[in-house]
This record gives structure tokens, sequence and C-alpha cells, in this order.
């Protein structure tokens, strides 16, 4: 059965027509499953930039239309030093393109219409008088700093374009999506909503897509083919390997959990997937730890590959100095994996301290080593934390539980009133 609603969607990314990230996962996931639930959607994004097979189409339902404005840009954007740039100049011309595009799609349509606009994609629809209803999901806020205290002066600066586009934006916007509770505050720091604008609507992961791509068999061979033994502890972290990341903390981490003598006799393994230019860093404090030897750098994997790291791992390990939401640890939650994580952005939501992992403060190598120390003493208690992970999943972050979530918000817009949380 159609929905009366009628959903315009508009980002600067889609899964899989601009690559693999979090906010290419979040749109293609928001859109697919609002296609499932019978709502029409219109999916405004840049001409695809990687090439995929037409047959997997995740967008051919016939409830889904696309929508193609262009993104012009300058050559070599978004190479290392230029993403800055593109997301205050390129970016906002773009947003400026898209957001009228919405609206006139929206006013040609007639009732019930909805715009739901990532970001500063959503720039073009704040010009003008009109009475189409818009929704802003901000994502990551990076340009802010996200939810760290302090911000590089050079970012400071570069964004600054970027966050008036998206103050305007949110000024503009009948409802502010927060992506988890514990970011309500980070949001509201940031973009100051008004009382009953912001909403909390999580991102989450596609079970059944997630079941799919790999299995027991396919961890066992992933550490077959790095010559990790069956039994040995594995601490997976998986991430662009930047500052913000905290991969050298966890380097230092592991050292002072190593030379503490308090691991055990189990044989242990930390295994990187990502690839980004705080590799060398990364290195020289694995060097500067004495772990060469016990590091695995996994590179860009597949999404199959990476999936298939999940299931090879006993632990997943997320070290990050700040953060958004972190679709990979709901990944790692959803394979039935513990975690350690650190108190950034949305992840105390998902872990909950002696339940499915453990949470340690941001840039605090001792009580990262501690916790690492307390997986290698968990014994099977893994196996029943990791099944908690999965449970968490199940009730709070499956896309099947978020989009029913999503449409209350919208069924509020249509009907003038504010949802529940």
């Amino acid at each position: 059965m159609t929905s009366p609603l009628r959903i315009i969607v508009v980002a600067r990314a889609a899964m899989p027509m601009h690559g693999f990230g979090g906010l290419e996962r979040s749109v293609r996931d928001l859109v697919c499953h609002l296609a499932a639930c019978g709502v029409p959607v219109t999916l405004i994004v840049p001409p695809p930039t990687v090439r995929h097979d037409g047959l997997s189409d995740p967008f051919a339902s016939p409830l889904i239309q696309v929508r193609h404005v262009s993104y012009l840009t300058f050559p070599l954007a978004n190479r290392r030093g230029t993403t800055i740039l593109d997301r205050s100049t390129a970016y906002l011309l773009y947003g400026l393109r898209a957001g009228r595009r919405a609206i006139a799609l929206a006013r040609a349509g007639g009732a019930g219409h909805i715009v739901h606009g990532f970001g500063a994609s959503l720039l073009g629809a704040t010009f003008g008088r009109h009475d189409v209803p818009l929704v802003l999901n901000p994502q990551g806020l990076e340009e802010f700093g996200a939810t760290a205290p302090t911000q590089v002066l050079l970012k400071r600066i570069g964004y600054a374009p970027l966050r008036r586009a998206v103050r305007r934006v949110a000024r503009r916007a009948d409802r502010i999506i927060a992506t988890d509770a514990v970011l309500e505050p980070t949001v509201t720091r940031h973009l100051a909503p008004r009382p009953g604008q912001l909403v909390t609507v999580p991102n989450g992961i596609d079970l059944v897509e997630l079941g799919t791509m790999a299995g027991m068999a396919d961890g066992c061979l992933m550490r077959q083919r790095h010559q990790i033994g069956a039994d040995d502890l594995v601490w997976l972290s998986v991430g662009r390997l930047e500052f913000n990341k905290g991969f050298d903390v966890l380097a230092e981490a592991i050292g002072r959990a190593a030379r503490s003598g308090r691991l055990g006799t189990r044989p242990w393994r930390w295994v990187i997937v990502g690839t980004g230019p705080f590799r060398p860093e990364i290195e020289q404090a694995i060097a500067k730890h004495r772990i060469v030897d016990r590091v695995v750098f996994a590179g860009r994997a597949s999404e199959r590959d990476l999936h298939a790291w999940y299931v090879a791992a006993s632990v997943f390990v997320h070290p990050t100095r700040y953060e958004g939401s972190s679709l990979v640890t709901l990944e790692a939650m959803g394979h039935r994996r513990a975690i350690v994580a650190t108190r950034a952005g949305g992840l105390p939501d998902k872990v909950r301290p002696g339940v499915n992992g453990w949470l340690v403060p941001p840039d605090d190598a001792d009580a990262l080593a501690e916790a690492l120390i307390a997986t290698a003493d968990a014994g099977e208690r893994l196996r029943t934390m990791g099944d908690d992970s999965r449970a968490i999943v199940e009730r709070e972050f499956a896309w099947t539980v978020i989009v029913k979530r999503q449409i209350a918000v919208y069924d509020a817009l249509v009907a003038g009133t504010t949802p529940r949380p």
C-alpha cells in the first residue's frame, strides 16, 4: 500500500553511486527502507562517480526516482588537503542548486511532500517563500568539530562558509535530526534548535544485508589468509587512518598492556582495516611500543572482506578522539562482537559497560590498556557480550525499527504536531 507521504531526499552522495562512507550508506538506507514501507521517494544527488552493476542497483524500486544535479568542483578535489576547500565552495554551490530543485519538485507535486536533506545540500531551499516542510540531518557536524571541545584553527577558518550554510538551513528547517540521544547537546551547541525542532532518529544498519556479507567460514578463511591462529585474541579496528580515530593511542595502550604481563599466554593480534594520511604516525607509535610483529595492516578492504574481518575478530576496538554515530561499531555489534570504545559521539548510546563492552575516556591510553586486559580475561564472556551487542542492534539500531521512527517524524510534520521521543 502506498503512503500519502511523498519524500524528497537531498544529499551530496549516496551508496553505491558515490562510494561507501557513512553518509553514503545512511542516504541509501533511508531511501530504500522508506520505499520498502510504501513511501514514494525522490532522491536528488550528483551524477554517479563510482561504476557499479546495474543489476544490483538498490534504487530499482518503482517507488524510487533518482534525479541528478551536477556537482561542479575543481581538478583533484577531495584529495588530501583539498576536502575543506571543496566543502566550502563546490558543495555550497551544489546545495544551492539541489535545494532549489527539491523545492520546485515538492511544490509541483502538491500536498504530502516533505524535503529531507543532509547537511548543506538543502541550502537552496532556504531562499524564497514556500510552505514545504524541511527536515535537516546534519550528520557528523565535522565542519563544527563534531563532539571535540575545540577545532583545529585551519579547519575552523576553512569550514566557516560551510558552517554558516548549515546554520542557515537549521534556522529554516522544521525538524533537525540528532542521530543519537547523546549527541543532542552537541547538535544544540552548534545549531541552537528551537523548542520542539530537535528530534532523535538514530543511524542504523540493515541486518538482512549484514547477514549476507560474511559467515563463520569467511572469518576462518580470513584468519588463515593472515596466518592468525584459530584461538588467537584478535582486536579489530576499522576506519580512515586519521588523527581523530585515535589509533596512535591504541598502539600505546596495546604496548602498555603487553608490557604489563597481564594478557596471559593467549596469542593476540591487532588488525587495522583502512587507509589514510595518518598511517606513518601510527606506524611510528607501533614501532615505539614494540608491537610491530603483532599488527596487521589490512588496508582498504572490500565490503565482503570487511565483514569477514568482523567475523574473524574477537573484540572490536574503536579508540576515536571524537565521533558521530559510528556505523562500523554497529556493524561489529551486528556480527555479535564485544566492543571497546571511547566515550565519544554516539558511542555511549551503543556500548553498555558490563553488558556488551567497555567505555573509556578519549586519549586515555591507561584506561584503554585496562580495557584490553579485561578482554583477555573475559574468556567465554566475550561470546555473551557479543550476543548482547546483537540484541541492542535488533531493538534500537536496525533499519526496520529506525524507519518507523523516521516516518513518525514525517507524519507529525504533516499533522502539525511534535512527535513523541
